[in-house]
């Protein structure tokens, strides 16, 4: 049977020889050095000589002393016989005749090593135990492994594997459960009765209000986007969020807490006693908090970038590729013309304007130049106009597909900004109002051009504004 958290192999394994040790092994843990062989020269016989430096090297290599002081591989004793310069290897066979002896040898070691028992550091490897139980709150295996390291540095024989496995069970599950506590201990009654209602399903529903809180948004659509910000204002008015907790609970903790609420059934929490129950569900919820934010902002940026950018600038270039042949067209008649008057009037200064008239009229009718020149005004703005103009009127078309959840998105989450981007964030906090649905149309009266004009009243740019878009701390535009 597993001890605890062990399997049958690990168990196995701890504090023994697990097959024969490699060279390198040999020749780290199993050299005697000279104040070894000074200690193992005090003995009689080479069969205690062998079996005293069979201990010594056993409790430096596995970190114990083995019941039975002869349960090593072959490699081992041969390799202290051969320093020692015992021959005949069988003799070690006479060390366990008296098991006095064997006893006496260990105490010795301990003693010239400076090796202690386990119950002499029992209470401080406790502390140790409860410290990572609590702080990263390791799993019993990670601590257990930690913990073997921990005694070997610190001069500790390793105790009996179900003694240390107990202990570090024990430790952790009362670390475990003094979490709950904490936690439970600081909800306040009407937090309490919420976060226990989240594991009941409504009547009419078909989960419960956990199961539907961890859902998020997935197809980026107006009325999805909605739905997200119905969602995060409801778990943001529970008010969890801004609960203080207790400076001494660790954010891992936490952490882990709600992973397993992300994961959990309504029905397996519902199974727990009620410390953990709304302990794991108030990490939940906490975590729920940034969460539903988050996805907000995610489906937002994806729906601005597919359903009003993306088809925008597909729009625009459809209608760019098919005016191009036409501008193309009417381009090269202009550069005719143009080249022809250049040429002309590179001959002579005193040209009429009738004969430069002829000159381009031989080249390019003039009534097809009306209609070149007609046609390119009709098609490329003047230098000095907005070169996003064309977007931003195809935007303005599609403001229905946004206009549901711009009225609630500025006061169900709650934007930062730093000083160059303030006038951004305010000008989003307008949208409610204009979007209100009482006007059928929005005047210049109805916007506060400070908040939207740029340097001498002028807009920025789209791109400077949507660097600044939808970001708890938006970018400042360069205006």
């Amino acid at each position: 049977m597993p001890v605890e958290f062990l399997s049958d192999e690990e168990a196995a394994a701890y504090g023994r020889y697990v097959g024969a040790p490699t060279r390198a092994e040999l020749e780290k843990m199993f050299f005697l050095d000279d104040a070894d062989r000074k200690l193992i020269g005090r003995r009689r016989g080479d069969q205690h000589r062998l079996g005293f430096a069979l201990q010594l090297t056993t409790a430096r290599f596995v970190g114990r002393f083995l019941p039975d002081p002869l349960e090593v591989p072959a490699e081992v004793i041969d390799y202290l016989a051969d320093q020692l310069g015992v021959t005949d290897v069988s003799q070690i066979k006479q060390y366990t005749e008296r098991r006095q002896t064997q006893f006496d040898h260990q105490d010795e070691i301990k003693k010239a090593y400076g090796l202690r028992e386990f119950s002499a550091v029992e209470a401080e490897f406790t502390t140790w135990v409860d410290a990572r139980a609590w702080k990263p709150g390791d799993g019993k295996k990670s601590i257990f492994v930690d913990g073997v390291s921990w005694l070997r540095a610190n001069k500790v024989l390793l105790p009996g594997v179900t003694t240390l496995t107990r202990l570090i069970a024990r430790v952790r599950d009362e670390a475990t459960e003094r979490l709950y506590e904490t936690l439970y201990g600081i909800l306040p009654a009407r937090q309490q009765a919420i976060l226990a209602r989240l594991l009941e399903v409504p009547e009419g529903a078909r989960s419960s209000d956990l199961e539907r809180w961890r859902k998020g948004p997935s197809v980026p659509s107006g009325r999805n986007m909605e739905k997200a910000l119905e969602r995060a204002g409801e778990i943001l008015s529970v008010g969890l969020g801004a609960m203080e907790l207790p400076p001494r609970v660790p954010h891992r903790r936490m952490v882990d807490l709600a992973r397993y609420g992300m994961t959990a059934t309504a029905t397996t929490l519902r199974r727990h006693g009620p410390s953990r129950q709304l302990a794991t569900l108030l990490a939940t919820a906490i975590y729920l908090e940034g969460k539903s934010v988050d996805d907000c902002l995610d489906l937002l940026d994806l729906l601005m970038t597919t359903q009003l950018i993306g088809k925008a600038e597909t729009a625009t270039d459809k209608e760019r590729a098919r005016q191009h042949p036409k501008l193309a067209r009417h381009s090269a008649t202009l550069a005719v013309a143009v080249e022809t008057l250049l040429e002309v009037t590179g001959y002579s200064e005193e040209l009429r304007l009738e004969q430069v008239w002829e000159a381009i009229d031989a080249i390019v009718p003039r009534r097809e130049l009306k209609e070149a020149v007609a046609a390119v005004t009709g098609m490329v703005p003047p230098p000095d106009a907005d070169a996003d103009g064309q977007m931003r009127a195809l935007l303005a078309e599609r403001i229905p597909t946004v206009s549901g959840f711009l009225k609630t998105l500025t006061t169900v989450i709650e934007f930062g900004a730093n000083a160059e981007a303030q006038r951004v964030l305010a000008a989003m906090k307008t949208l409610p109002r204009l979007l209100d649905g009482r006007k059928k149309k929005v005047t210049e009266d109805d916007i506060d051009i400070v908040l939207v004009g740029g340097r001498g009243g002028a807009w920025c740019s789209w791109p400077d504004r949507m660097a600044a878009r939808w970001t708890r701390t938006p970018t400042p535009c360069a205006c």
